[in-house]
């Protein structure tokens, strides 16, 4: 079944709203972007959060003892990583915290996709590219880049590390995603809120929609 991450949460208000509905994931974001939250907020909104969710934590080229910190922390149990995060300082990120590492990349053509796959972290990320955007777009992803993608690594033998998929993601989109892709996980925030803060009615109608498929 594929899994669900909404990304994003800002407050004690999101992680109650999350905690009735329990997708797999939810995401704190570190980098410097709208949602950015402190390691304080973080941490507040850990304690609060249902044990059966992993908090991931997003990251762009941050200093490896920050993200180390907060691991060692319990403020995060996943690290999402969104820069110019090289092998090696993911490698060492597991050697010392050993958790699981998310590689995002920004898909423009069907070639990056397996030309980006990194060998050191557990699971990628496919985002929407949107220049000068660091974060999240809320732009429809091409899945036809991603469908060209996958069709061309299998007819040359290569593996396709799982993968969670984002970029404009919403409730009446997501079930023709998954069927199309076949991704380990979903991963939305601006398709679960109003006017930039978190929906309930929209995070339960998503959740339900990726379970029915």
């Amino acid at each position: 079944m594929t899994k669900v991450k909404i990304c994003g949460l800002k407050t004690l208000a999101d992680v109650a709203k999350v905690n009735r509905y329990l997708p797999e994931y939810i995401g704190f974001v570190f980098a410097n972007t709208k949602r950015f939250v402190t390691d304080e907020q973080a941490m507040e909104m850990k304690r609060a959060l249902d044990d059966r969710i992993k908090a991931v934590g997003v990251f762009v080229d941050e200093p490896l003892e920050h993200v180390v910190s907060l691991c060692k922390k319990g403020i995060i149990d996943i690290a999402q990583l969104h820069g110019a995060e090289s092998e090696e300082y993911i490698r060492e990120l597991k050697q010392e915290t050993d958790i699981c590492v998310i590689k995002a990349t920004k898909v423009q053509t069907a070639e990056q996709v397996s030309a980006l796959m990194s060998n050191e972290a557990d699971y990628m990320l496919f985002d929407t590219y949107k220049k000068g955007e660091l974060g999240g777009t809320g732009v429809r992803f091409p899945l036809e880049i991603l469908e060209k993608s996958l069709k061309d690594m299998a007819a040359q033998g290569k593996s396709v590390k799982p993968f969670f998929l984002a970029g404009g993601l919403d409730y009446e989109n997501v079930a023709e995603v998954i069927g199309k892709t076949e991704c380990f996980a979903v991963d939305v925030s601006t398709g679960v809120e109003t006017d930039g803060v978190k929906d309930e009615a929209k995070i339960k109608q998503f959740i339900e929609k990726v379970r029915q498929v």
